[in-house]
């Protein structure tokens, strides 16, 4: 085997004599668990006043808390709550962290679920240019970050063209980002994008 290919650099050395740095990193992964279980408990109160605005299939499931290591290369913990998937319909509002980049809502519609939903999207572009929400324009709807050929702000989108994409795509998602800097603020901010989904979803 060709030694460079195993060798490690100064600060690689230094890293993995270090346990330090990975203990830090499961007691924040440990805070994001915490903040995503209190956020379902809040979610939950509202969904209850409120199941008539979602599919009754997305009403009967429970929330759930998943985590990997691996999106883009770091690792992510997400928050499905309302969900449902199926081969062909999708109705969830996701909350995710991702190291190192952002907290984001999105409200992900597919199949009977976007067909049903997609005239009150159009008429909540106001709400969605105030709240600073992005709508998707990728051809997958598996991609979550928020580069330019993923989203782009419904601020920067013509109506025509908004309307274009809402239209003519096989799915919808709807994405705030909430900057990892504004962590003591997340829990609130990500409940009251919350919130405004539901009140997209209620027009």
């Amino acid at each position: 085997m060709d030694a460079a290919k195993i060798s490690l650099s100064a600060k690689e050395l230094q890293l993995v004599t270090n346990a330090g740095w990975i203990l830090t990193k499961n007691h924040i992964t440990e805070k994001v668990k915490w903040l995503l279980a209190s956020l379902q408990q809040q979610q939950e109160a509202l969904l209850k006043r409120n199941t008539f605005i979602i599919p009754k299939e997305a009403a009967k499931s429970s929330p759930k808390i998943s985590k990997g290591e691996n999106y883009k290369g770091l690792p992510y913990l997400v928050l499905d709550y309302p969900r449902y998937f199926d081969k062909e319909n999708i109705f969830t509002i996701r909350t995710m962290f991702w190291w190192g980049n952002f907290f984001s809502t999105t409200l992900h519609l597919a199949g009977h679920s976007k067909k049903e939903a997609m005239r009150k999207v159009i008429s909540s572009r106001s709400l969605l240019i105030k709240n600073n929400f992005s709508v998707c324009v990728n051809e997958s709807q598996w991609e979550h970050h928020f580069r330019e050929d993923n989203y782009k702000a419904t601020n920067d989108l013509s109506k025509k063209d908004f309307e274009k994409i809402i239209m003519e795509k096989s799915f919808i998602k709807l994405a705030q980002k909430i900057p990892l800097e504004q962590w003591n603020d997340a829990e609130k901010i990500l409940l009251h994008s919350f919130k405004k989904i539901l009140s997209l979803l209620k027009h």
